[in-house]
């Protein structure tokens, strides 16, 4: 091929590559190995990861999944896929994805899914873009973000949308809630918002007040873009449902939906709108017809958005997803069904209530915030948290997120989750432990005895 075309070398293919650039010789690259031998690598290496018992939470949470789900979703048909461009090659997969996406706007209450993008961050920074395509009357492509938004979501929208003018306005939270305070909107009324961002829960666990925060953006022009947890909406107010007529966009991370936590990742991304914004959403959508014989069929449908159809021309970059991700959510929340999410999410927030009570009747520990929470609450400590968790894992627990990177302000202060797979035995074994450790880090006094240490 090189011949063909006249060039000498692969590097003189590639010559307007700066030399900065160029990663050099692959020394370090190992020599090819067997399969036998990458599977004996892996699975070591997988055992470097222990079983430890898990409290963090933070967006990657630790749920049973049904063994049912991964035995389906491993086989062939499924597990090596392809994109499933060629509908008359790929009715099982496109009938997979429609019975995704209706899941999904069942679940959110919203009019319309595509069919899953990247992650739960890149989802929210699709979500952002469109919200400036649709908001015609807005010029100044303001887009106010919470700052109890997740950070990483944070990170991942702004260095997504900067480039293009989008300015991402942290709105602070309330210290006492952990939540945005309505009020403190009152500063931006009449002036051009863009969209508005309401997680739910927020990334603290914090229940944010949703109608509230809809009816002020439907009022003030602005777009409404929630970002929710896809297990908390068993339970909770579905976004279509929030305020007087519903969010417009609908985003977040389907993790919880039969993605197990595997070293972290990978996950999907799902994003649901009104029917009116259709054309406007990013990533495919599958449609359900009849063919010339009167057969049900499934095929893409609105497919021109995509890039690789109309180029720069395209509502996003997006032109596949995570396939095997979104086969294994699909799966998850059929078996499950309405009762079975319910009933997980239930039994979620009654652990997270149990390890709150426990956990502050220790000395010099106490909950940060004084709101509802779903999934996971900001518990503050008398000690360095990242001591604390250090000796936590020493001792196989997984005690939880130190938010002192990212909310400096709340001292010295860990976000913790109780999933439906901590049992009473588990949080009362963390409590004791959590003592032990605050106690060796400084803080104060241990009343309980080391026994079980």
């Amino acid at each position: 091929m090189l011949g063909a075309i006249g060039v000498d070398s692969i590097e003189a293919l590639f010559d307007e590559i700066p030399d900065r650039l160029l990663c050099g010789t692959l020394e370090a690259m190992p020599t090819a190995v067997s399969e036998v031998d990458a599977s004996r690598l892996m699975s070591a290496r997988a055992r470097l990861d222990g079983v430890p018992t898990c409290f963090i939470g933070a967006g990657a949470y630790d749920h049973y999944v049904p063994a049912a789900v991964w035995q389906i979703a491993a086989r062939g048909e499924f597990y090596s896929a392809s994109a499933p461009c060629q509908a008359e090659a790929s009715q099982g997969t496109l009938q997979l994805l429609y019975e995704f996406q209706s899941m999904m706007a069942a679940l959110t209450a919203m009019d319309v899914s595509n069919a899953s993008l990247y992650d739960g961050a890149s989802a929210l920074a699709e979500a952002v873009l469109m919200a400036v395509r649709i908001n015609r009357k807005s010029k100044s492509r303001r887009v106010l973000v919470p700052k109890s938004l997740h950070p990483a979501y944070r990170r991942v929208a702004g260095n997504i949308v900067r480039n293009q003018g989008i300015v991402l306005e942290e709105l602070p939270y309330d210290p006492a809630g952990g939540h945005i305070d309505p009020v403190l909107l009152q500063q931006y009324d009449g002036l051009d918002i863009t969209a508005l961002v309401i997680p739910q829960p927020n990334f603290f666990g914090v229940l944010e007040e949703a109608d509230t925060l809809v009816e002020w953006a439907r009022v003030n022009g602005a777009v409404t873009v929630a970002v929710v947890n896809p297990l908390s909406l068993s339970v909770l107010s579905p976004p279509g449902e929030w305020g007087e007529r519903g969010v417009d966009i609908c985003c977040g991370d389907g993790q919880p939906l039969g993605a197990p936590l595997s070293s972290g990742g990978p996950y999907f991304g799902f994003l649901c709108c009104r029917q009116a914004f259709v054309r406007h959403l990013p990533g495919w959508i599958v449609g359900r017809t009849l063919d010339v014989d009167g057969k049900t069929g499934f095929t893409l449908t609105l497919h021109a958005r995509n890039r690789r159809t109309r180029r720069s021309g395209a509502a996003s970059n997006i032109c596949t997803n995570q396939g095997l991700m979104v086969t294994a959510a699909t799966i998850h929340m059929a078996l499950m069904g309405a009762e079975g999410l319910s009933r997980t999410a239930a039994s979620c927030h009654s652990n997270t209530l149990r390890l709150g009570e426990r956990l502050s009747m220790l000395p010099g520990v106490s909950i940060r915030f004084d709101r509802p929470v779903f999934h996971e609450q900001v518990v503050t400590l008398p000690v360095a948290a990242n001591g604390v968790l250090r000796t936590l894992a020493a001792h196989n627990v997984l005690g939880g997120l130190d938010l002192s990177r990212d909310y400096p302000e709340l001292g010295n202060a860990i976000l913790c989750c109780a999933t439906e797979r901590r049992t009473a035995e588990e949080i009362e074994i963390f409590t004791g432990r959590l003592e032990r450790a605050v106690a060796l880090q400084g803080g104060a006094p241990c009343r309980l005895q080391p026994k079980g240490w």
